[in-house]
């Protein structure tokens, strides 16, 4: 009964003493260190450096048409400065002046009359830009003093000083559709794919050389084929996520020193979404990139094996980093954020761009996990029987075809 009861803690014993030498040998790998310190450096540099030139922001040159009281404009300057925006007031003789001076660039913004806030392009309501919050900040203002100056400030009308509503907010051409992701999650997007290329890449070339070397034929002497793999890849993904973890770390860090709000573009449900991503990418492709390596027993066999595995990755980042940048969700995005393949890129933006439901966001999960089962056991079963077989790269055909033949004659 004891021994029966102590089997599954062994065999879960077996592969964590697996997955802890994978872990050793690569954090005292010289390139784990020189990938973690370029990382970290890089990250550092993309939150401090726009920090550091952020002295030279463009002054927000606001129009002035007509009358702005004192009262008026020193509430805009106090509003503008507690948000850090540099800003100018122009007075413009008329309408018409201020219409080509926004259209050529000159003007950022107008007030007309005190009742209307002019700009070149109408802003949507996910436009976070420095022009159209001091747009709001404007109107806000004006819509206020109005009230105030209807109202008399006296006791009665106090309510609809209160009740005050921005005034109107123009543009001379139409709002487009754009809804920027903002660089934390087009950040998070690169560094995903970094690190699952480069822990992906370590996974096949570590099986082919374990093989090589017939290292694996001296493990699996004491060890199972299928405890072997579980813990190479559980090793090798704590190492991807303690990396993560540093490279985290060290933007958060970075971000408070240098009181940067790079990182605040991003909401708290689209970075989750990143790092549960990033542990499904992985969990879904190591078990193929394993089975792969398996297959191979020198370096040029290699590339033949990764280029069909690492096709839909690089298609996957391309599409959703094509639309974060347009801030437009297309159908190809969608129809990739329910593929296991590509989901890893196309579900975290559709998230960031508020185009993704929750209902949808955990159906594409199931499908991925249901997904990453199923090829684990194809893999397992390819690992098992490719891992041994040495002096020529081994087809997959053969593996099941061999078996199948066996049966027969059995």
């Amino acid at each position: 009964m004891r021994t029966t009861a102590a089997q599954p803690a062994v065999k879960l014993g077996t592969a964590g003493l697996v997955a802890g030498r994978e872990i050793r040998e690569r954090i005292r790998g010289r390139a784990f260190r020189i990938a973690t310190l370029i990382g970290v450096v890089a990250i550092i540099a993309a939150i401090v450096i726009p920090t550091f030139t952020s002295g030279s922001k463009h002054v927000q040159r606001i129009g002035v048409i007509g009358v702005l009281s004192p009262s008026v404009r020193a509430q805009i300057s106090g509003a503008a400065r507690s948000a850090g925006t540099p800003f100018q007031f122009v007075v413009r003789p008329n309408r018409s002046v201020a219409d080509e001076d926004l259209l050529a660039g000159s003007l950022d913004l107008a007030v007309v009359d005190s009742a209307t806030v002019l700009l070149h392009k109408s802003i949507g309501t996910g436009d976070t830009s420095t022009t159209a919050r001091l747009a709001r900040t404007v109107a806000q203002i004006l819509g206020t003093d109005r009230a105030a100056y209807a109202a008399g400030l006296t006791p009665a009308q106090v309510g609809a000083l209160a009740a005050a509503r921005p005034v109107p907010i123009r543009g001379l051409a139409p709002a487009s559709n754009h809804k920027s992701v903002g660089g934390a999650p087009i950040t998070g997007l690169i560094l995903v794919f970094i690190l699952l290329s480069q822990y992906l890449g370590w996974t096949l070339v570590g099986v082919m050389q374990e093989k090589a070397n017939r290292v694996v034929e001296v493990l699996l002497a004491t060890v199972r084929p299928l405890q072997l793999l579980v813990g190479k890849l559980l090793g090798i993904g704590a190492v991807v996520f303690a990396q993560a973890a540093v490279f985290t770390a060290a933007a958060l860090i970075a971000a408070e020193i240098a009181g940067s709000n790079v990182l605040r573009s991003a909401s708290p449900a689209a970075i989750l979404s990143q790092l549960v991503w990033l542990v499904l990418g992985y969990a879904f492709y190591s078990w193929l990139y394993a089975a792969a390596g398996s297959m191979a027993e020198r370096q040029d066999q290699v590339q033949t094996l990764a280029i069909p595995l690492t096709i839909p990755m690089v298609f996957g980042y391309v599409v959703a980093i094509s639309a974060a940048g347009s801030g437009q969700a297309s159908t190809l995005l969608r129809v990739l954020a329910y593929l296991p393949p590509t989901a890893p890129f196309a579900a975290p933006i559709l998230v960031a761009l508020s185009a993704m439901t929750w209902w949808q966001f955990v159906l594409s999960i199931a499908i991925s996990v249901g997904s990453t089962l199923a090829v684990a056991r194809l893999a397992a079963a390819v690992y098992r029987r490719a891992i041994l077989r040495t002096g020529r790269r081994v087809r997959f055909r053969e593996l099941f075809r061999s078996e199948k033949v066996a049966a027969h004659n059995g």
